[in-house]
């Protein structure tokens, strides 16, 4: 029998060398930015002959160095994996093992979008870090993720290629002027403002001296425009769509960033309503995602738009309309915000609810639940109140809060064996596989 032929290798763009250039560049910035004293010392004893032959020298010794680095980059996609060599001095080879690969975001920052290149970003169960190849041609970038998705998928390699990206069907799309009126209805940005409002006056009066005054204003006034402005920007034509990959996002004003939320590895969905929101009956939605960064579903949409999303992420999963308060004793150990902490237990999540003027519902499927845990401090001990811990497989935790003690026993014994049931029942991990 033959042997198979050798796995031709790829290299990344030819414009890659231009972004690696900078590496040598950032290393005497972050010099003189950790020590400015001395950096301002050197630069002062050096005459301008100096600096230009310093620029001689280091203009090239940059390009030569992106261009090597880029140079031994390679990758190849095999049967079973995604390999990537990179490495100058330290060679450095990931294998990518395709049936471990969750989701595969495409990322296009501003002036990659002028260049005409993209950046892939793979993301693997198990491994903290994303690998990531940067840059590609921005079609090369749609067809290996289209290739990778499709292998992840299970079909074989010869049409993992000729498959090409899944058809996907919008099921949200954010208007520009419903996001921004939210962001000028979020609490962070009034608070700010306030914040930018009061601190001046009062200063003023203390101290008489305008640089103080100053020095305290531009900041506040900075953060409160940065927050928001910086959202905006991040979150401007959000479009979540439905394929057989998965929930696609697609966003960013600036720089565009195309994301998949792989399914199966949503661990609990958090549902977000700020007080200013609740007149208009909007609702923000998050993700915790094993392994995974992805922490936005839904920027900001009415309720029963965002549920009907959540419904897709979680299939199966509604999102509970009556919760249960804690007992009224609960009062004597959290004075006034014992009010906003609900519980829910329906045949499929664990639901609770916490918060008076920003609340956030958190949902999590009995089959992700990976452990349950019972705490009862002193003062929890002489009012008969208990909290019980729900954890999960992205390391994040769901706690309902101030519950009756023989009510959070029976609590505890019953989710265990909820969620043995629902691990046993649920569908795999795995890619859908119709396209």
């Amino acid at each position: 029998m033959p042997g198979r032929p050798p796995v031709a290798e790829r290299r990344l763009h030819p414009v890659t060398p231009f972004r690696r250039a900078w590496a040598p560049v950032a290393v005497l910035a972050g010099w003189a930015a950790h020590d400015p004293n001395g950096a301002q010392e050197q630069l002062t004893r050096l005459t301008t002959t100096m600096l230009l032959l310093g620029l001689a020298v280091l203009v090239p010794l940059a390009g030569l160095y992106g261009f090597l680095s880029w140079w031994y980059t390679h990758f190849a996609v095999t049967d079973t994996e995604l390999r990537i060599r990179t490495g100058l001095l330290f060679r450095r080879t990931a294998h990518i093992r395709l049936e471990r690969i969750q989701a595969v975001d495409v990322s296009r920052p501003l002036l990659a979008r002028v260049a005409g290149v993209a950046k892939l970003r793979i993301d693997v169960v198990g491994a903290d870090d994303k690998d990531e190849l940067a840059f590609l041609g921005e079609r090369e970038a749609s067809d290996l993720r289209a290739e990778l998705l499709a292998r992840a998928a299970g079909f074989a390699p010869e049409t993992a290629r000729e498959v090409g990206e899944a058809p996907a069907r919008e099921l949200l799309h954010v208007p520009p002027r419903a996001l921004a009126l939210s962001l000028a209805l979020t609490g962070a940005t009034w608070g700010s403002l306030c914040a930018a409002l009061v601190v001046p006056p009062v200063l003023w009066f203390t101290t008489h001296n305008l640089w103080t005054v100053l020095a305290a204003a531009v900041p506040l006034l900075g953060t409160a425009g940065a927050s928001s402005a910086g959202r905006f920007v991040t979150e401007y034509d959000w479009t979540v769509s439905e394929s057989p990959d998965g929930l696609r996002i697609d966003h960013g004003l600036l720089d565009r960033a195309h994301e998949t939320v792989p399914p199966g590895r949503v661990q609990t969905v958090h549902v977000v309503e700020p007080l200013l929101w609740r007149r208009r009956r909007w609702v923000r939605v998050e993700l915790d995602v094993a392994g995974s960064a992805n922490s936005v579903l839904v920027p900001v949409a009415p309720r029963a738009v965002a549920e009907s999303v959540v419904a897709r992420v979680l299939p199966g999963v509604t999102v509970p309309r009556e919760l249960s308060r804690p007992p009224r004793r609960a009062r004597w150990c959290v004075p006034v915000r014992w009010r906003g902490h609900r519980l829910a237990v329906t045949d499929t999540a664990f639901a609770t609810r916490h918060g008076l003027l920003r609340r956030r519902l958190s949902l999590v499927p009995h089959a992700k639940v990976q452990s349950v845990r019972l705490t009862q401090g002193p003062w929890g001990r002489l009012w008969g109140l208990a909290d019980v811990h729900v954890d999960t497989g992205a390391g994040k935790t769901v706690t309902a809060r101030l519950r009756d003690a023989e009510e959070a026993v029976r609590l505890l014994h019953a989710q265990a064996e909820r969620s043995r049931t629902g691990r046993r029942d649920a569908r795999p991990d795995r890619w859908m596989t119709t396209r």
